[in-house]
């Protein structure tokens, strides 16, 4: 089985909160991660949203375009006006050739509120959850025609968070929706990474690499802070520099025959955590982690 490592640009800067890292170009970004090792990157606020632009600054880095965040709807959307809202984004993966676009619900999200305690996240209705997968698997079943798989990314303040939120997402839910694992999120809420591993692995797509520094997440959980001040209080690093078992995560992946991407996203302040100093950290550990578990790296 191969993976492949690639980088996400919140090492250096952040869409959440964008005072963070703000001063910093797209180029260093790109140079730095390509100096780390990595193979690839995903998009960011500084990227073009031109392909010929975006694929050739990427070009220019030897640089893979491995996917892109969207913020969904689909809570207030029909699926024909989610369609359309994201065919834009669609195919610049598209005519980069990524595999996988990160989605994730943001109705009622929480996350970019920096005064909103994370524990007031939305929450879905159990009546809602049939309609939503329904409309949802639609949605996935359109890109993945267009060559592009939902990667479905659990996320701290939106209504699909815990590890009980992932189960009925996958109940309701048909197989052209994939599930991204981010470790660092579901152990933020109170999940085991092992365990959704276990029960959905198959369905897994995309992986997204953080680590959790557990004294911070408590003090996080302690004083009910929102998800950007646990991000600014450090929460987040690298994989192998905080409590996470990342070797037991590689090995229940590779039962899982995964062989796609895995995306160091660490958040963390960049003028406290230099991000080539973590970027290069961070390839470190998880190609060190892969290689014991038996991966290929490509």
């Amino acid at each position: 089985m191969t993976l492949q490592i690639g980088i996400n640009p919140l090492t250096w800067t952040n869409d959440d909160l964008p005072s963070l890292g703000a001063e910093t170009s797209l180029e260093q970004c790109l140079s730095e991660g390509r100096e780390a090792g990595y193979a690839g990157f995903e998009l960011g606020n500084k990227f073009p949203r031109q392909s010929e632009a975006l694929n050739a600054v990427l070009a220019k880095h030897d640089l893979a375009l491995v996917s892109g965040w969207y913020s969904g709807l689909l809570l207030t959307h029909s699926v024909a006006d989610e369609i359309a809202a994201i065919e834009n984004h669609l195919q610049l993966l598209k005519k980069g050739g990524a595999k996988v676009m990160v989605y994730c619900e943001v109705t009622g999200c929480v996350h970019g509120e920096q005064n909103t305690p994370v524990s007031r996240r939305p929450k879905m209705r159990s009546e809602d959850w049939v309609t939503f997968g329904r409309n949802l698997t639609q949605v996935a079943d359109y890109c993945l025609s267009q060559g592009v798989q939902l990667a479905y990314h659990h996320h701290m303040g939106t209504v699909i968070e815990s590890a009980e939120d992932i189960d009925l997402l996958m109940q309701h839910t048909g197989d052209s929706l994939g599930l991204l694992l981010d470790s660092g999120h579901l152990t933020y809420a109170g999940g085991d990474p092992l365990t959704v591993i276990a029960k959905h692995g198959q369905r897994i797509v995309h992986v997204h690499a953080k680590d959790i520094r557990a004294s911070v997440l408590k003090d996080a959980k302690n004083r009910d802070l929102s998800f950007l001040d646990s991000v600014l209080n450090g929460v987040f690093t690298v994989p192998g520099d905080g409590s996470i078992d990342y070797l037991a995560i590689f090995k229940a992946l590779k039962t899982v025959d995964y062989s796609a991407w895995v995306v160091v996203e660490a958040e963390q302040d960049p003028s406290i955590a230099h991000p080539l100093t973590y970027a290069k950290l961070g390839f470190k550990n998880l190609h060190g982690f892969a290689s014991q578990a038996g991966f290929e790296l490509k």
